[in-house]
């Protein structure tokens, strides 16, 4: 079981700097520097995490009886920036150390 949340967490890191690499770094690219294919690769990959995320989160919530208000910030948390990061630190993080 903590193998999964390990990836969880894992995935929730990297999903949050793929976020902040899209607003903080290719949008500037796409508006101030012309450069609208920065966007789109780093989108996609944000996209995939995203996805990558969500399933994991799901599957956390499953093996460890989380109840939907978890899951629910844990969404909240994707789509805010530094959400991710703070939840990890916050509350992630401490779980995981708790079921080891």
């Amino acid at each position: 079981m903590k193998k999964t949340y390990n990836r969880f967490r894992n995935i929730a890191l990297a999903e949050g700097i793929s976020f902040l690499a899209l607003l903080l770094i290719a949008m500037p690219l796409k508006y101030f520097a012309n450069l609208p294919m920065a966007v789109t690769i780093m989108g996609s990959i944000h996209g995939i995490l995203f996805v990558a995320f969500m399933i994991f989160a799901w599957e956390v919530r499953n093996e460890y009886k989380k109840d939907m208000k978890w899951l629910l910030l844990a969404f909240l948390a994707s789509i805010l920036p530094f959400g991710t990061f703070y939840m990890d630190h916050k509350y992630w993080k401490p779980e995981a150390t708790a079921a080891a």
